[in-house]
């Protein structure tokens, strides 16, 4: 660690390193969210027709233009496992409506379920990475992560089951529990001087943002032109790059040049001013995640829209976050990041609620837009407390 802190260059190492760790990890968590509704469609239909329980709706007849007329021509949904569409949905008149769109509400649990697993096994995981970092150093644990979600990213690429999708999930969040408390620490003890910890903190954290901007598009987009695996293989070559880039900068070793004390995690929950800084990560969090779990499978039920949009409605929300990350934390300095945090809660609790009302694709811009303004200051609250440290 000493030499690493030796030089401007070996610094600025670390935080391509951690720039690259933490642009995996958020576009692995992104990537699948317009992908799982319809993959999971795909599967089932694909049993039932296996079966013989029903008749498929991937294989209707095309109906010809004299009986009904160019603009209802059913027209395949390209690239997509799902074949022909159907334009007889009651909901839209849409021509590129599911055929069997019905069978998209039993897809709410398990579509919730595969989100909220890495979660759920980071939530279980942190905790034991926190005092693990203290004792063996950075290192080793982003290597590790490194490693766990090469293996995620994989098991993405090839699965054919919703059982397997699951796992790969949940290997997820092992990973993110390994590359984002120990990448931010490594920069906290490089970088200790206050202005140059957080100006090292929004290089880094750009990468959250630019993988929770591109995530969404690329993966629908690879999804319906190229095929499953493609987006999640494009993130494996991403994966051995930021191992490469490990192994030369960090050079991971079980040998730990220093060990730190960390604060029992009991006085950390008694600290009113964490705990209301994880309330507010938590509820402006929440509304991004009820997006991700429900948006996709609203838009194919109402709107009809093709597969590459379903990933780009998530666009402007990633814009929004990108710019107000750097604006709120201009803002902070003058005017209290507790007043710029609780203008964002504001912003994505009237933004939320104006998603059901959008008709199209077009009308959930500005409410995704809003929903983005929510992370901008749950980054000014994670800079707050690492410059507080």
């Amino acid at each position: 660690m000493a030499c690493l802190a030796e030089g401007p260059r070996s610094r600025r190492l670390v935080v391509v390193v951690v720039f690259v760790a933490l642009l995996l990890d958020s576009m692995l968590l992104t990537v699948i969210v317009p992908i799982v509704p319809t993959f999971l469609y795909s599967i089932e239909h694909s049993v039932n027709t296996s079966r013989g329980t029903q008749r498929s709706p991937l294989a209707l007849p095309r109906p010809t233009a004299p009986v009904l007329g160019p603009a209802h021509d059913v027209t395949p949904w390209a690239g997509s496992p799902l074949g022909p569409l159907s334009s007889s949905n009651s909901s839209s008149n849409s021509p590129r409506c599911l055929q069997d769109s019905s069978s998209l509400a039993k897809e709410n649990f398990k579509v919730g379920a595969l989100l909220a697993s890495k979660a759920l096994v980071e939530l279980i995981a942190s905790p034991i990475v926190g005092p693990l970092t203290n004792r063996i150093g950075f290192n080793v644990p982003m290597f590790v992560g490194f490693l766990v979600l090469f293996s995620s990213t994989l098991m993405y690429a090839f699965s054919q089951t919703y059982a397997l999708m699951f796992v790969a999930r949940s290997l997820q969040g092992i990973g993110s529990a390994l590359t984002f408390a120990p990448g931010l620490g490594l920069l906290a003890s490089v970088f200790t001087d206050d202005k140059e910890r957080g100006g090292a903190m929004g290089v880094a954290l750009g990468g959250l943002a630019l993988g929770l901007l591109c995530g969404p598009p690329f993966g629908s987009v690879m999804y319906e032109f190229v095929g499953k695996s493609a987006p999640f293989l494009v993130l494996a070559g991403l994966a051995l790059l930021d191992g490469a880039l490990q192994l030369c900068v960090l050079q991971p070793s079980l040998i730990s040049p220093q060990s730190a004390i960390g604060t029992p995690l009991l006085t950390l929950l008694m600290d009113p001013y964490i705990l209301l800084s994880a309330g507010a990560l938590s509820f402006s969090n929440m509304a991004v995640a009820i997006l991700e779990a429900t948006l996709p499978l609203w838009m194919m039920e109402t709107m009809c829209p093709p597969q590459w949009q379903l990933g780009m409605t998530y666009l402007p929300a990633s814009v929004s976050y990108l710019i107000t990350t750097n604006l709120f934390g201009y803002l902070a300095n003058k005017m209290g990041r507790w007043l710029c945090v609780l203008l964002g809660m504001v912003v994505v609790g009237v933004s939320i609620c104006c998603v059901p009302i959008a008709k199209n694709i077009y009308e959930l811009i500005g409410p995704n837009a809003g929903v983005g303004v929510a992370l901008g200051p749950d980054v000014v609250v994670l800079k707050g407390l690492t410059w507080s440290c």
